[in-house]
């Protein structure tokens, strides 16, 4: 199973940036698919931006045009740069990876492997 550490987040203010980074442990880079979600207080776990072993990335349409996931296979990292951040972007983030045959996906169901979480807090 594949261990996974989150970090980077903070606090800034409406319409800062932050990048998130993700390290991976025991990663295999053609067997994983990996992905970052986030959960505001009182709210369910939702997925942010995911992408597979080619590559191939996905968004919510929340986060669109504004975010952008990335990985480093040589280095077993996972990255999302976060840009024109809003207080509705404020939540726990988690890096998520998930084994098997690459698929995108922005389903928790999907993923067996999670961090800790990086909190992200954005001010008005």
């Amino acid at each position: 199973q594949v261990q996974l550490v989150e970090s980077g987040g903070g606090s800034v203010q409406s319409g800062g940036s932050l990048r998130l980074s993700c390290a991976a442990s025991g990663y295999v880079a053609n067997t994983y698919y990996m992905a970052w979600f986030r959960q505001a207080p009182g709210k369910e776990r939702e997925g942010v931006a995911a992408i597979d072993s080619d590559g191939t990335t996905k968004y919510a349409d929340s986060v669109k045009g504004r975010f952008t996931i990335s990985q480093d296979n040589a280095l077993n990292s996972l990255y999302l740069q976060m840009n024109s951040l809003n207080p509705e972007d404020t939540a726990m983030y988690y890096c998520a990876a998930g084994e098997g045959v690459p698929i995108l996906t922005l389903i928790e169901a999907d993923y067996g492997s999670w961090g800790q979480g990086t909190q992200v807090t954005v001010s008005s």
